[in-house]
Parts: C-alpha cells; structure tokens; sequence
C-alpha cells in the first residue's frame, strides 16, 4: 500500500477540521463568480492569476511535505527536510492553498473563510506541540529551539 501511515482516531476529527476550510472555499468560491456576489475589490485578472500562483505554490508545499513525511516518518520525531525551517509544513501549505482558491475565487467569502481558518491552526498546532512534548519530550525541545518558526519563517 503507498500510504502505509493511518492516523488514529483521536487525530481524524483535526483533520476534519483542518481541511474543513479548504472544502468551504472550494463550494463556496466558485458561487462568485456563478452569481457574481462576494467579489474582491480588487482587479479581477490580477487577483486571479496571483490566486493560481498563490495556490499552486501552496499545492508544491504540500506535495513536497506529503512525499518527505511518508518517506521518512516511521514513529520518530522528524527535524529535517522541511522540518529544518518550520515545524508545520503541513499546517502552512493548508492556510497558503485556501488563501490562493480564495484568490483565484475572487471571493471575499472565501477569503474570510481563510482568514477564520488561521486561528484554528493555530489552535491546532498549539495543542499538538503539547502532545509532542509528551510524546518525544527533551528531543523536541531542543527541536522547538532549533527550528522556533511553527508556519512562516522570521513570522511566527
């Protein structure tokens, strides 16, 4: 099988809500431009085209972190790779593809909906580190030190 990792249980409702805005934006961007309502005041080609670069890198991100993680990851804490940078990579190409679909929507629906998602990674990812200091302790603190970026590099 080629995703050999299965979350547990306790772990499929956050996923569910991570991927709860992406799923938003896909069903409710594209009612812009079916009715045009929502419109982003900014100019339209512009905003699109910027969206799909937006989103397509976002998609790289998410790729690049998807085929590290399963190659790597076997039950022990990964600090390399991506993971040098940010501990989140997952987390950043989530927020960076639904800001671009909300871009390329021209949809200030779906951009507020991206907006309500960066809070809740947040959220979600302070609570997971508490869980990986339980699980991997001293090690991740010092990975904590390392690397202190948990989204953005120099941000936060």
């Amino acid at each position: 099988m080629f995703l050999k990792y299965k979350p547990p249980k306790t772990l499929r409702m956050l996923f569910i809500i991570h991927y709860a805005p992406l799923l938003l934006i896909i069903m409710i961007g594209p009612l812009t431009a079916i009715f045009h309502i929502w419109e982003i005041p900014l100019n339209k080609i512009i905003t699109i085209i910027s969206g799909l670069v937006v989103f397509l890198l976002g998609t790289l991100l998410y790729f690049k972190w998807e085929i590290f993680w399963h190659k790597n990851y076997h039950g022990q804490l990964v600090t390399n790779g991506i993971f040098s940078y940010i501990r989140h990579p997952h987390y950043t190409s989530l927020l960076i593809i639904g800001f671009g679909l909300a871009l390329f929507f021209y949809s200030t629906a779906a951009l507020l909906i991206s907006i309500i998602a960066v809070p809740i990674m947040i959220l979600s990812i302070l609570d997971e580190e508490k869980q990986l200091i339980t699980q991997y302790g001293e090690e991740y603190k010092k990975y904590m030190k390392k690397v202190p970026w948990r989204l953005i590099p120099k941000i936060f």
